[in-house]
């Protein structure tokens, strides 16, 4: 146990998938799952494991920004042996063609934060997502005849940007805003284990298109069953 998961080592799956909202990953364990079991509540943020067509499976929240997913995504690799994070959550879309509710898989994801050098020195301002976790999503997808859009995505610090855009955002071909994918990633390479992320498209930048709070929660069920589907192929 950790002072942020009270969960026994055991009760934790080796695949995670990692809503940022303890509703939404409430939402996910007792719509998909089989013998679920809450076993993480410490600050509201919600662990379930159950199974899903027999595979052992964890859906934990994660929080708001990159210092919360940092500290759990960090602390289920390095503590509770966790090998594959798969994040689902919401993007806003920089895209015309990118819609709301459209799935996006994050093939890599920018970010002007300080995470990476703060926590290691690491000079990377992009990071890739796992191959081998997106070999099994795009996989799936085409199984399922279900279009997903592949891209960058740019993940910040800062909800409420007071300045101009970046000039990289756009350097990097980011199509979409999200602000976790990043401190993911990178915790992720540095301990040599796998993560990527879906995200559906929430708000549009261009359009002005948006969602609200209750359909975040509970509308995003084309990513949600494509990550679960996913895991089946994960070995």
């Amino acid at each position: 146990m950790t002072p942020h998961n009270e969960a026994k080592k055991e009760e934790i799956a080796k695949t995670v998938i990692m809503p940022g909202d303890p509703m939404r990953a409430k939402f996910i364990a007792e719509t998909y799952l089989q013998n679920v079991k809450l076993v993480n509540q410490v600050r509201g943020m919600y662990a379930y494991t159950g199974t899903y067509k027999g595979k052992k499976i964890t859906v934990m929240a994660s929080g708001m920004g990159m210092p919360s997913i940092g500290i759990y995504a960090y602390e289920l690799y390095q503590f509770y042996d966790v090998e594959e994070i798969i994040r689902v959550g919401s993007a806003g879309s920089y895209d015309v063609n990118l819609h709301v509710y459209d799935v996006l898989l994050v093939e890599n994801s920018y970010s002007d934060s300080s995470f990476a050098q703060v926590q290691n020195h690491s000079n990377d301002d992009i990071v890739p997502s796992s191959s081998k976790l997106n070999g099994a999503i795009l996989d799936t997808a085409n199984e399922r005849n279900q279009h997903i859009v592949t891209g960058n995505v740019y993940s910040t610090d800062v909800f409420y940007r007071q300045v101009d855009e970046n000039p990289k955002v756009q350097e990097n071909k980011c199509l979409a805003c999200e602000m976790e994918s990043f401190a993911l990633f990178h915790t992720a390479k540095m301990l040599n284990k796998e993560a990527t992320c879906l995200l559906t498209i929430s708000d549009h930048f261009v359009t002005g298109e948006e969602t609200t709070p209750k359909e975040r929660e509970t509308e995003f069920k084309k990513m949600i069953e494509l990550a679960l589907e996913s895991i089946l192929k994960i070995a």
